[in-house]
């Protein structure tokens, strides 16, 4: 049977004073995460709130779980929410009830509601049914929120930097159990479900994330296979000699591609670090992280267009 689409947009737009979300394309199939990067004001919260159909679209067209969002009866929009959970960055629910009267509440909203799981979620999270939500930290509130998507059991999670305020042994608790949500199979062996996950904390996605979509300014800069830039590609560490070699001897757009310039040197983004590393072995050539990728394509410069910005630079 193969792989089924869970989201799949088309040109998504929508504007506003002073930004345009602008023709964003993004799919997530079973058994894939996808991590979604960007800036501050990129444009991540909006492309999640139109795929939730929690605003309009100005143009283009998306489905989720194959419901066409925006353009559907509300008995389908319902049915397609009982199939995603979804965390917002900040906790979305009443502050003045418990963490037990939070699932009560929950199992009144969903009827694929598990309370069994929700009871296993709290033991794992280490949450008090008798405190209430205001006086939960952000941490905590955090992993009542994702208890609470994935105790109804949903087919599909869209996370809005859900493992913000987690601790680095919390955020790893939660990144061992989307692993295992993802890994799920139906009953001919294939993947089930999939998530979608923002997050200014690219080391998570560095674990766990297949694909990475990175948007800036309301448009995608890239999308890319997360193995491919963190197994394959480098950034080399240049001074200005190193640099001009590279220009001279023709590899700009070929093994080096970009480039940004600091005090102590030049950061070049290397497409292939270990043919670069056989053909430089001299210039050292560093593994990439998801950080620097993005870093190096939102803010570097073609090389093929540099080599007179360098002269007189870093030696």
């Amino acid at each position: 049977m193969g792989m089924e689409r869970l989201i799949d947009a088309r040109g998504i737009t929508k504007r506003y004073d002073g930004f345009t979300l602008d023709a964003v394309d993004l799919t997530v199939d079973t058994g894939q995460i996808v991590g979604f990067i960007g800036q501050n004001g990129a444009g991540k919260s909006t492309t999640i709130k139109a795929l939730l159909g929690l605003i309009g679209l100005d143009g283009g067209q998306a489905t989720v779980l194959g419901v066409p969002v925006g353009a559907c009866a509300p008995s389908e929009a319902a049915q397609m929410r009982e199939q995603v959970g979804v965390v917002f960055d900040t906790v979305s629910l009443p502050p003045h009830l418990t963490v037990g009267e939070v699932g009560n509440l929950m199992a009144c909203a969903y009827r694929t509601w598990d309370a069994d799981m929700f009871e296993r979620m709290l033991g794992r999270f280490r949450l008090d049914r008798a405190k209430t939500v205001k006086d939960l930290s952000r941490g905590m509130g955090m992993k009542l929120s994702l208890a609470c998507a994935l105790a109804h059991q949903p087919r599909l999670l869209i996370l809005d930097e859900a493992t913000a305020g987690l601790d680095p042994m919390a955020r790893d608790e939660v990144l061992d159990l989307l692993r295992d949500f993802v890994a799920v199979e139906g009953s001919n062996g294939e993947p089930v479900n999939a998530i979608f996950m923002s997050s200014h904390i690219t080391s998570d996605l560095d674990k766990i994330a297949d694909e990475v979509l990175c948007i800036d300014e309301g448009r995608v800069v890239f999308r890319c296979a997360k193995d491919e830039i963190c197994d394959m590609m480098g950034v080399a560490r240049c001074r200005a000699v190193d640099f001009e070699r590279l220009q001279n001897e023709g590899v700009s757009g070929q093994l080096a591609e970009r480039y940004v310039r600091h005090e102590y040197g030049i950061d070049v983004l290397v497409s292939d670090r270990f043919a670069f590393t056989r053909a430089f072995p001299e210039i050292p050539c560093d593994r990439i992280t998801i950080d620097d990728y993005m870093a190096l394509m939102l803010k570097g410069a073609p090389m093929q267009t540099s080599i007179n910005n360098v002269k007189g630079g870093v030696r």
